[in-house]
């Protein structure tokens, strides 16, 4: 369905306040699946597959659709492996672009893999030369992966988790390598912490007779006597060294032996780092060999994967549509005309109901003169813009395949529809000109039309207005063309277009604040009484001195005429 003058914008409108209740990005672009469309089959489509889907949807699942996003794999190149091949099969394993390709070994890698028997046995696909591309994303998205077995219980997500389990360990490995040097540092200054205190204790507790014994056996150069005093608190503190090196390597998951066996214990950086970086190889080997035992039993799973993260998607979707909807209806797609019952207009807050109609009378609208042209007539600031919009909003809604805001519609599929909404503050020739060759537009060729015209006549005569709007307007109604407009002319149009029907809102008076009293439901076939006079009234009630004379006299005026 084609969308004119200022239709578009009402649609633009609608997509924006449902997009907002709509947090991930590939959510909101289903929504680019429900442009307006003129087929009866696909609206009825739309409308069952929405139906469906709402009904099923419970706000149960929105903190785990919440932890959604997308998972990325991404090809990279890695410089920590070599890849060992045959002449034959370099050009080949060149292309996969994943690692050094090389027909003989090269020092320098943590990583050798071949298919000629000097490292790793390999096949040449990039899920056997480098699986952790494909385990290690999996890995980072954990909590996503919950979230979907969450949603999608015996599904993908949840088998893929289960396969996970054995990198627990070699994970840990890592995020503990990852950290050594805060480790070692802690357990070194508590070694010597330790020490100090033993040393201490050591020499508080010589008693006098060791002292003079200890002391002959220096003067007379006796070793094995000293070494005797000192073996027991050696021991100790090798005993200290131990325990801590058991448990830095609890911690990383393999047996090192980190510290001096004197004192004071300090761990110089060259040490440090050529034992980061020999578990660092260990564990790359690791996770490399987990990863590829793992990645045979993962890769038929990816595809249903994406599957389930764009179902949750689909499941924001349906949230978002259910709380924008709630109390609306899905509409009969019916020829005859467009109708609707207790409308809500999506742009006011707190709306009042409004019914309403166009063609022909069905549902409560039985017995009311049936017309494709309507004139709707009344106060202003009455509520006949607001009634053009909602007329749209339904219709524009009806054509997505969505529910609308109302108790009961009906809508027969259009091909166009156009809204010349009021430009205010614009007049003169250039304004009228432009404005009647979009009229004129909006009447060529055929098919089922809607056009929602907002006072014309404000631009121009209103005598000029009239004859020019009856022209056109009998026109559209040859044409079997729908058209509602707005406009002040009612009571001269009614007596050019006996075809058409002249509905009016009404104000009915003044509240205590001054305020118009308006009911925003037209009368059908009543051309509505304007407000001049009730504004007036409310001015010179307000006034003072002379200017409120000067209002009480105008009033007068209406009052003596009626």
């Amino acid at each position: 369905m084609k969308l004119r003058g200022d239709a578009r914008e009402i649609y633009k409108a609608i997509r924006k306040i449902i997009l907002e209740k709509i947090r991930h990005e590939e959510a909101k672009k289903l929504l680019d699946d429900f442009t307006p469309t003129s087929d009866r089959k696909e609206i009825l489509r739309r409308q069952e597959y929405l139906r469906k889907g709402i009904e099923k949807v419970s706000e149960d699942v929105r903190e785990y659709i919440e932890k959604i996003r997308p998972i990325r794999f991404r090809r990279d190149y890695l410089h920590d492996r070599l890849l060992i091949v045959s002449e034959e099969e370099v050009e080949e394993a060149e292309k996969l672009g994943l690692c050094m390709v090389s027909t003989e070994p090269v020092e320098g890698y943590d990583l050798v893999l071949s298919t000629t028997g000097y490292g790793i046995e390999v096949e040449l696909k990039p899920y056997d030369v480098a699986p952790e591309l494909y385990i290690m994303p999996l890995w980072e998205n954990r909590d996503v992966l919950e979230a979907l077995a969450r949603l999608f219980p015996g599904g993908a997500a949840g088998k893929i988790l289960k396969a996970l389990q054995p990198l627990e360990e070699v994970m840990r490995k890592k995020e503990a390598i990852e950290r050594i040097e805060e480790v070692i540092a802690e357990e070194e200054r508590r070694l010597n912490e330790v020490i100090e205190e033993k040393l201490e204790r050591f020499k508080l507790t010589l008693s006098g007779r060791d002292l003079v014994e200890f002391l002959k056996a220096l003067k007379s150069g006796d070793v094995d006597f000293l070494l005797s005093k000192f073996s027991s608190l050696n021991d100790e503190i090798l005993e200290e060294i131990r325990k801590a090196e058991e448990r830095i390597s609890e911690k990383l998951g393999v047996y090192v032996e980190v510290f001096p066996r004197e004192y004071p214990i300090e761990v110089s950086p060259d040490v440090m780092e050529g034992i980061r970086r020999e578990l660092e190889k260990e564990v790359k080997v690791e996770l490399y060999l987990k990863s590829r035992e793992i990645v045979e039993e993962i890769l038929p799973l990816l595809p249903k994967l994406k599957g389930e993260i764009k179902r949750a998607y689909e499941l924001e979707f349906f949230l978002a549509v259910k709380e924008f909807s709630r109390g609306f209806v899905f509409p009969r797609i019916e020829g005859g005309g467009i109708g609707f019952v207790e409308g809500k207009n999506l742009f006011i807050e707190n709306p009042q109901p409004v019914s309403y109609f166009i063609g022909r009378a069905k549902g409560p609208f039985k017995g009311i003169q049936e017309a494709n042209i309507v004139v709707l007539t009344g106060a202003n600031s009455g509520g006949k813009t607001s009634l053009l919009e909602l007329t749209l909003q339904v219709v524009i809604l009806s054509h997505m395949g969505f529910p609308v805001p109302a108790k009961e519609a009906w809508i027969e599929p259009l091909d166009e529809v156009f809204f010349f909404k009021r430009k205010r503050a614009v007049y003169g020739a250039g304004a009228f000109e432009n404005s009647l060759k979009a009229l004129v537009r909006s009447l060529k060729g055929r098919g089922k039309k809607l056009i929602l015209i907002d006072e014309f006549e404000a631009i121009t005569e209103p005598g000029a207005a009239v004859k020019i709007l009856a022209e056109m307007l009998r026109i559209a109604h040859e044409k079997d063309f729908y058209v509602v407009i707005v406009s002040h002319l009612g009571e001269d149009l009614k007596k050019e277009l006996s075809f058409a029907r002249v509905d009016g809102i009404e104000a009915s008076g003044l509240d205590e604040n001054l305020n118009l009293i308006v009911d925003r439901q037209p009368k059908f076939g009543v051309i509505g009484k304007s407000t001049p006079e009730l504004i007036v009234e409310r001015l010179a009630k307000k006034g003072k001195g002379e200017e409120k004379e000067i209002l009480l006299r105008v009033l007068g005026k209406f009052r003596n005429e009626t």
